[in-house]
């Protein structure tokens, strides 16, 4: 598992599990991959709108080194890389599941609630820092793309 770089130990375990999957498109990768599913880098990116190379490959690194994600290269010519996910990745595909089902039930809520934070100049919080808060409802929204295109 990841660790942090302060080296601090998790809070909890929902602590380590956002640092597992935290970001746009990890949730993203774990969908494409779902169901025991085997795809080569291209395949995966198809599957994954809007990810460039460099943070597809970033983000493929970071849940290879935490356990999620299998690499495995073939040494042929042209090389051939395929992406599976480990059980670990299974089961963490099968705990984000009830995340999606959550965000589709409730995606007009979300999406009525930042259009007011953008019309307000808050940040859908009521507390109106105007930074934003695309952070949490961007997980969900990329599981659930991610979830559609599978």
């Amino acid at each position: 598992m990841a660790v942090r770089k302060e080296r601090e130990p998790y809070a909890c375990g929902l602590d380590a599990a956002v640092d597992v999957v935290g970001g746009k498109w990890k949730p993203m990768i774990l969908w494409a991959l779902y169901a025991g599913r085997t795809l080569r880098f291209g395949e995966l990116r198809r599957h994954i709108p809007g990810v460039s190379e460099k943070m597809l490959i970033q983000q493929l690194r970071e849940l290879e080194s935490d356990g999620i994600v299998h690499r495995e290269v073939y040494r042929e010519v042209p090389p051939k890389v395929e992406y599976s996910l480990t059980d670990l990745g299974q089961s963490l595909n099968t705990a984000l599941l009830p995340l999606g089902l959550w965000g589709d039930q409730h995606m007009e809520q979300i999406v009525a609630g930042k259009a007011k934070g953008r019309a307000d100049g808050s940040n859908g919080t009521g507390k109106g820092t105007g930074k934003g808060t695309g952070t949490r409802t961007d997980k969900t929204d990329t599981a659930n793309k991610a979830q559609n295109a599978a």
